[in-house]
């Protein structure tokens, strides 16, 4: 069996895959031009890690010296919400990095209920994949398995988890959608009071 890419460092970060499980499609979704990323091997998971095959993982990274561990792979973290709450459960007591959940803001759909509560505590910081301010040129782009529900599940997410952690950020990808579309993302972050970022295409 080949090992799994569990922990992988990129930039300075160390970043954690735990799961290839995803409700959306995105047209522009790395998982669809490759194996992985930033120089490091398949990021497509035999099978899902269990807690024990984490701590391996983070411990053979040498996490203990990283500022900063995100949680973010070729799936959505949110769908395994128990792995990744007892994780950084398990950083924050052996270490001191910044802790940042990378999702796509669907984890109250994907598991039913309000998560947000959950996450105080734990999670230092979240960044949401927003896409656009249009819920059809969204709808369009991400592709969600929840359809309709998607969008304004995103927006409450949003709204919701800044109640428990201290730093949220809403992103775009450049290129992806319009200069107006973009200037419009920027109000709707401003109104729902949070941090508003364009990231690069890669």
């Amino acid at each position: 069996m080949k090992q799994m890419n569990i922990a992988y460092a990129v930039k300075g970060g160390l970043y954690l895959n735990l799961t290839n499980r995803c409700p959306c499609a995105c047209r522009f979704c790395i998982r669809q031009e490759g194996e992985g990323v930033y120089g490091s091997n398949s990021l497509w998971l035999d099978h899902e890690p269990d807690f024990q095959e984490v701590t391996a993982a983070l411990q053979e990274a040498g996490f203990a010296s990283y500022q900063e561990i995100i949680f973010c792979g070729y799936g959505e973290p949110t769908e395994a919400l128990d792995l990744l709450l007892q994780t950084a459960s398990f950083i924050r007591e052996n270490s001191g990095a910044r802790i940042r959940l990378n999702t796509n803001g669907l984890g109250n759909l994907i598991n039913g209920r309000d998560i947000t509560p959950q996450l105080e505590g734990l999670v230092d910081a979240v960044s949401i994949s927003l896409n656009s301010s249009d819920p059809a040129i969204y709808e369009d782009t991400v592709r969600p398995s929840f359809k309709e529900k998607a969008f304004p599940a995103m927006l409450e997410f949003a709204r919701l988890v800044q109640q428990h952690v201290p730093s949220v950020t809403m992103t775009t990808v450049s290129t992806t959608i319009s200069a107006d579309d973009e200037a419009a993302c920027q109000k709707l972050c401003d109104g729902l009071g949070v941090r508003y970022r364009i990231r690069e295409f890669n």
